[in-house]
């Protein structure tokens, strides 16, 4: 992990204005004091997301999300702090000094680097020889499958010669044998030594969220076995945690993700204009990639070749799926193979209906389990029947699992309650250790009404604190953090305090003293807070005043019901505070 000196963080954010930065991201437009657009953390059709200029933050008023501009790329690109940091510091030209690490972690990451140089020059090696007369038969394989120039470019799609050639070039360009076998794009041999390992096959690079080569896919031209050939596990490429396409489909900010089985699935797609589609690399959809995917999106779309091997593959993906977090639901190809086969056949349009008939995953699975059953034969139907008790007790116990079973129970013709005797029996019999238990939830305590007034009073004079410097001083002449009863606000207090002790109101650099997500919105959104319209200075200081006598009544109301009633020291303090009230007056002079 990187640590940089925080004089060094202040350098990077006060070189990366956050209206600039966003707009990069998101078009924005001037709505009075403020920028204003569409926000890309969740569905969001009406503008809702706030970039604040003069304190350097942005606020979603729909879905919380909220922070400075680190924040913002952090969660737009999906970067640690650190990565965050590079990127806007190399965006701002600010160079980062190099860490203080071991020697073998050195070494390591210096080999991690100089695999990727050498994936990246494969990979323009490639993409160059797709180009030449050597490259033709690749070239007219993926224009006889109706990619434009434009697609071929933007996924870099490249050609291994038949005759080889990567390693003659790699070397010309001075990299050791050691090096070439380490990066897994060599193949050895006793009799003809070091070779490429990808010859006669066009080239799929497949790419991670930064946009870094770690891999390749071959698809051989011709009858050659096998026909398609991946990259093996190096010290930066692992099949089972990454998903082609994904460095694109990220930024698609669709509110689901297509997970397809193939490459040419995933680019016809990307080609007919639904650009969230990734693919999984040559292996069954595993747990860390529906991790991954889980951080993009809360809902995936199957469509894995509608043959038996492609149905198998859905039904081990949706548990996993569903394990995560998921809404997992099934696209049906028929009678087309795959994506890419119904796209040149129907068109986009076709295939957008597809995707809004999509099948949810129960349903689905319950029809590929009733293909083993005979519904004219009793015996049968009752072991379909069993086989779903047994399904559903994978469900949440409680609402979840009723509504499944009162849907299920409907689609095939039971009594919903007889259903729900067989889940019970099923249970029983398996011992109860498939019963999947509703979790237990704290139960919900309301504010009472003057609670949630003192609250309000404590985030509107945290907005007030941090909308100017010389606001923080007025306020802090009558105020101190231990009059705020929320942590969070006299958390905030504090900080605002320490900064105008410094001279230097910075209400952006708040965030780094909150690490939790939920944290950091509700900062956000106390920053973006809007203050009171006032038409002078009258109503301001009125205002001002009422709001810091609710804060300092609310403080008096907590310690009088906190304190030890024979704590006669404390009791005396808090008669004093009443006094002080009684005579407060603001002024903004």
């Amino acid at each position: 992990m990187a640590f940089y000196s925080q004089d060094l963080v202040e350098e990077i954010r006060s070189a990366s204005d956050i209206v600039d930065v966003v707009s990069g991201y998101v078009k924005l437009q001037k709505k009075g004091s403020n920028y204003v657009g569409v926000c890309p953390f969740h569905n969001d059709k009406n503008p809702s997301m706030s970039v604040n200029q003069p304190r350097q933050i942005y606020h979603c008023f729909s879905c919380g999300a909220g922070g400075d501009v680190f924040r913002f790329v952090m969660e737009y690109e999906n970067l640690s702090f650190p990565e965050a940091l590079k990127v806007l510091a190399d965006r701002a030209g600010i160079s980062l000094p190099e860490q203080d690490t071991s020697r073998e972690d050195k070494k390591q990451a210096d080999l991690k680097a100089q695999i990727l140089m050498l994936n990246k020059l494969a990979a323009k090696y490639y993409y160059y020889m797709l180009r030449r007369p050597e490259g033709k038969s690749g070239y007219d394989y993926l224009t006889g499958r109706q990619l434009s120039k434009e697609t071929m470019s933007r996924f870099g799609l490249g050609y291994a010669a038949r005759l080889g050639g990567l390693y003659q070039y790699l070397k010309s360009q001075g990299y050791s044998d050691g090096l070439l076998k380490e990066s897994g794009l060599m193949q050895v041999d006793e009799k003809r030594g070091m070779y490429d390992k990808f010859r006669n096959r066009v080239m799929f690079p497949i790419m991670d969220i930064h946009n870094r080569v770690i891999g390749f896919g071959g698809r051989v031209m011709g009858d050659g076995k096998p026909k398609y050939l991946n990259s093996p596990e190096t010290r930066i490429f692992d099949k089972s945690r990454n998903l082609y396409g994904l460095n694109l489909a990220r930024l698609s900010r669709k509110p689901n993700i297509i997970v397809c089985e193939g490459y040419m699935d995933v680019i016809a797609m990307h080609q007919a204009g639904f650009n969230q589609a990734v693919a999984s690399l040559g292996t069954a959809f595993t747990v860390q990639q529906s991790a991954i995917l889980k951080r993009y999106t809360n809902e995936v779309l199957l469509t894995y070749d509608s043959d038996e091997a492609g149905i198998k593959a859905a039904m081990r993906a949706i548990p996993i799926l569903r394990e995560a977090g998921l809404t997992a639901k099934v696209i049906h190809m028929d009678p087309y193979k795959d994506p890419d086969e119904f796209i040149k056949a129907e068109g986009a349009e076709a295939f957008q209906k597809r995707m809004d008939e999509a099948e949810g995953s129960f349903f689905f699975e319950l029809e590929v389990i009733k293909r083993k059953y005979d519904f004219g034969d009793p015996e049968s139907k009752t072991n379909f029947f069993k086989e779903v008790s047994a399904k559903l007790l994978e469900y949440e116990a409680g609402i979840e699992r009723n509504t499944y079973i009162e849907a299920a129970a409907s689609r095939y013709g039971l009594p919903a309650g007889e259903l729900a005797r067989m889940v019970s029996r099923t249970g029983e019999k398996l011992g109860g250790m498939a019963a999947k238990p509703a979790p237990v939830r704290p139960r919900s305590r309301s504010r009472s009404t003057e609670e949630e007034k003192g609250l309000r009073s404590q985030r509107l004079l945290i907005s007030w604190m941090s909308s100017d410097e010389k606001m923080l001083g007025i306020i802090l002449k009558y105020v101190e953090p231990e009059d705020f009863t929320d942590p969070l606000c006299r958390r905030m207090a504090g900080l605002l305090a320490g900064q105008r002790s410094e001279g230097r109101l910075n209400p952006a650099a708040l965030f780094q003293y909150f690490t939790e997500e939920e944290e950091q919105k509700k900062v956000a959104a106390m920053l973006s807070g809007a203050l009171p319209a006032l038409s002078g200075k009258e109503e301001e200081e009125k205002a001002l005043q009422e709001t810091i006598l609710r804060v300092k009544q609310a403080s008096i109301a907590w310690q009088m019901e906190h304190m030890d009633p024979n704590d006669a020291e404390s009791l005396s303090k808090i008669v004093q505070k009443r006094r002080e009230i009684e005579k407060l007056h603001i002024s903004l002079d």
